[in-house]
């Protein structure tokens, strides 16, 4: 079974971001890959020529030409940092002088990068640009190859990490969850996944958000992280 064979060889499987390979594997630390079997937990892409997957190649052809420079820019910006930070802005904090805090997230960063891998390594969808070489991207490069589109690994770390960080602040939640669908945004901007991409993305980054919140080990994290932001001023915000 094809699920099966994924998940007995998923210890050697390296996290594929943009087609190029990072130098090494993200890991599952707190869940397991059954609970997030791409199989289970996301239905499957449009398929490839499907009235869906044209519409959404249409979509992305209006997103592509009516964004400002500023706006793609900023898709740019987001695509070159995929870490915690992206919400620094956001928030007026930089998390990263925040150890617990940024130790944290950095986590939910690597659960989520497996995650992904998974579902990418799992589904094979083609990036836009690959189905359609007619369209602008932010990734049209040699090194870069159009495939493992769905999910989004950008995405995913918005809101999954999104989704933790609103729970360590929910007086920003409004802002940290726009934050992280602005980032999810930016990929379609950049033209380098369909919206169904975004969309798993953030259905599969909410569950592993919930799912880590579940979890002794990790939320004894949540409860010091949480503590840090209080003895900062900043949970109060």
């Amino acid at each position: 079974m094809r699920a099966n064979a994924l998940l007995a060889s998923f210890g050697v499987v390296a996290l594929i971001i943009g087609g190029v390979a990072s130098a090494a594997p993200h890991q599952l630390h707190y869940l397991t890959a059954q609970e997030l079997s791409a199989a289970s937990v996301l239905p499957p892409p449009p398929a490839p020529g499907s009235i869906q997957e044209k519409a959404e190649l249409k979509a992305l052809h209006a997103i592509v030409e009516a964004s400002s420079p500023a706006r793609l820019d900023q898709a740019r910006w987001d695509q070159d940092h995929e870490d915690p930070a992206l919400f620094d802005k956001t928030l007026g904090i930089e998390l990263q002088k925040l150890p617990l805090t940024w130790a944290l997230l950095s986590e939910v960063r690597e659960e989520a990068g497996a995650a992904v891998a998974m579902s990418k390594a799992y589904f094979h969808r083609a990036r836009p640009w690959g189905v359609d070489p007619t369209l602008a991207s932010c990734e049209r490069a040699p090194e870069h190859k159009p495939i493992n589109s769905y999910p989004s690994g950008h995405a995913i770390l918005g809101y999954s990490a999104g989704y933790v960080l609103a729970q360590l602040l929910p007086g920003r939640a409004t802002e940290i969850v726009g934050r992280a669908a602005d980032y999810g945004y930016s990929r379609e901007v950049c033209g380098v996944h369909f919206a169904s991409d975004i969309e798993a993305s953030h259905a599969l980054g909410t569950l592993l958000g919930a799912k880590l919140l579940a979890n002794a080990a990790f939320k004894a994290k949540f409860d010091a992280a949480r503590q840090e932001l209080i003895d900062a001023h900043i949970a109060g915000a």
